[in-house]
């Protein structure tokens, strides 16, 4: 009786829950977190308030504050400044390679900043959507932006002192759970979508000697083109922060939203995630895309 009992216990179980599996996946990621993203439920959780650095994974915060700013316009045209390529230069950051004089969009900056994972298109972003009398003074009230919105969002675990994730104190930290609630409110946005989505992105943009200069960039993360239903979102690699992914997919009607800090198989772990969210097991098969040789790499 004692064995029927656990029986039907069982089979309730797994039919009050038949897209997700009975298990959730062990990963490699010290923190981890997905949310359904209509919802916003908690799909799956893992230290998910413990506080961490998240390198480039920033720039989504950064991306959102260009975005949400009253009638923003993705035309308007943004002069290279010398100072965003000596940025790059002294960090050894990822690079978008813009060339000093070139007049570059800010859309072609969102897709710079996202896809190649550029720090100088985001120091360029932040440069020009702050306010000030110097770069450092726009850069400074545009990293205010960045946390202001954090508030908005009521993220009590998240805090920015940097446009790129490139922190030199230390105090750019964000918790897994935190990290997700700011990638559901960017995909909001459309354009967002777009930016994220593109596995690249092709462009031209006028020199200051009159010609044209073409950009192209590859989308860092590899998941794009490799997992069933991917639709972005964001790599980051520090030497505190470890390898990061923000990552969504779709399937049908469900979209999921997730995140991996510190995760030595990050691509591998948001597969497992996603599987385990869609109630798939597509992760053992998957075979992730190859970037390019000349391709930034975060």
């Amino acid at each position: 009786m004692i064995s029927l009992t656990a029986g039907a216990l069982m089979a309730v179980s797994a039919l009050a829950s038949p897209a997700q599996a009975a298990t959730a996946p062990s990963i490699s990621g010290k923190g981890g977190f997905v949310l359904n993203n209509a919802t916003g439920a908690t799909v799956y959780s893992k230290t998910a308030d413990t506080r961490r650095q998240m390198a480039s994974t920033t720039k989504i915060m950064t991306a959102a504050v260009v975005l949400s700013t009253k009638g923003v316009d993705l035309n308007r045209k943004v002069t290279v400044k010398q100072a965003y390529r000596d940025y790059v230069t002294k960090q050894g950051a990822s690079t978008a390679d813009l060339r000093t004089g070139d007049k570059v969009t800010v859309r072609q900056l969102l897709y710079g900043t996202m896809l190649p994972s550029g720090c100088d298109a985001a120091y360029a972003l932040a440069d020009t959507f702050g306010t000030g009398s110097t770069n450092a003074a726009r850069t400074k009230s545009f990293i205010a932006k960045m946390n202001a919105k954090a508030t908005e969002l009521k993220l009590k675990n998240t805090k920015f002192d940097s446009f790129d994730g490139i922190s030199q104190a230390g105090n750019n930290y964000t918790t897994p759970r935190d990290l997700a609630k700011i990638a559901q409110y960017a995909m909001k946005n459309s354009n967002f979508r777009a930016v994220v989505k593109a596995t690249s992105y092709k462009s031209t943009a006028p020199t200051s000697t009159g010609g044209t200069r073409t950009y192209t960039w590859y989308n860092t993360n590899k998941l794009l083109g490799s997992y069933n239903g991917a639709i972005g979102i964001k790599t980051g690699t520090g030497t505190a922060a470890g390898p990061c992914l923000v990552f969504a997919a779709t399937r049908g009607t469900k979209t999921l939203v997730g995140v991996v800090l510190n995760g030595s198989d990050r691509y591998k772990d948001a597969a497992k995630l996603l599987d385990y969210g869609f109630g798939s097991s597509t992760a053992k098969t998957m075979k992730l895309r190859s970037l390019p040789a000349d391709a930034q790499r975060d």
